[in-house]
């Protein structure tokens, strides 16, 4: 693979995974696709390396303005460790194996499809009220919990990060606000993607797939990806809101055209 292909899909990965709270695979795995074909399994388990060094060096950003919500994080964090683990399993399922293996793109397209929509009717929705319902503790709690597991799961299942999962879940059941989402949703990927990734690249072998190809892409994306990830989580602090969610809905958008219209690999 082209080294310099690789370093751009990094540093445009980077920027929007800190940029965004997501970890940067809806950009990353939708690139290796239009570049070099089908081959999910070897794209999510090079991503999921790459998804936790992306969110770590963005973590110092959101760490200095202070958007992570720890009675949130306690909850959901634990909670998203067990559902990649149960995520990898399900997407080693002989269901995705061989050819169907881009059958876990287009489920991956089918939910950016919600998450673009989402954010869409969010810009033509009423203001929100500065000062929200409070929600329960318990409730919070709770909601907090089923989120991580539902990021896990998504991280697992499909390679991605968490924000594609718990940013717009946090929005809905936690009425949180955008940066403190997308801040969360960076601490949830960089306390399970390792574990994903250890997990996903051990059980390449079992689709013919060398675990060596995989770490050989991460390889070459990250020192990219780690720059833009950094230059991301700064930049999310000092865009305006409506900004950050249009470049959110827009990379959803693409990357659910992506996924959706991929074909098998022969």
């Amino acid at each position: 693979m082209d080294g310099l292909i690789l370093l751009s899909i990094g540093l445009v990965m980077g920027l929007f995974g800190g940029l965004l709270g997501i970890g940067g695979s809806i950009v990353m795995i939708p690139a290796l696709t239009l570049v070099y074909g089908e081959n999910q399994h070897l794209y999510q388990a090079s991503a999921m390396i790459c998804n936790f060094f992306v969110a770590a060096a963005s973590i110092a950003a959101h760490w200095r303005a202070e958007a992570f919500v720890g009675s949130v994080l306690k909850r959901l964090l634990p909670a998203a460790v067990a559902g990649i683990v149960l995520g990898v399993a399900m997407s080693n399922c002989r269901c995705f194996e061989g050819r169907n293996s881009f059958y876990l793109a287009r489920m991956f397209g089918v939910f950016l499809v919600y998450v673009a929509a989402y954010n869409l009717w969010k810009f033509w929705s009423p203001p929100e009220p500065k000062r929200k319902p409070p929600v329960s503790e318990r409730v919070r709690g709770f909601f907090s919990a089923g989120i991580g597991f539902l990021t896990g799961i998504g991280a697992g299942l499909l390679g991605i990060g968490a924000g594609t999962v718990s940013t717009p879940l946090q929005q809905l059941c936690l009425k949180m606000p955008l940066r403190n989402a997308m801040s969360n949703s960076a601490a949830a990927i960089v306390s399970m993607a390792w574990l994903g990734a250890i997990y996903k690249n051990a059980t390449l072998t079992e689709h013919g797939i060398a675990v060596g190809d995989s770490i050989r892409i991460a390889l070459w994306v990250l020192p990219a990806g780690m720059v833009g990830g950094y230059l991301g989580g700064i930049l999310m602090h000092k865009l305006p809101k409506n900004l950050v969610r249009a470049v959110f809905t827009a990379v959803c958008i693409f990357a659910a055209y992506r996924l959706l219209t991929i074909q098998p690999s022969r």
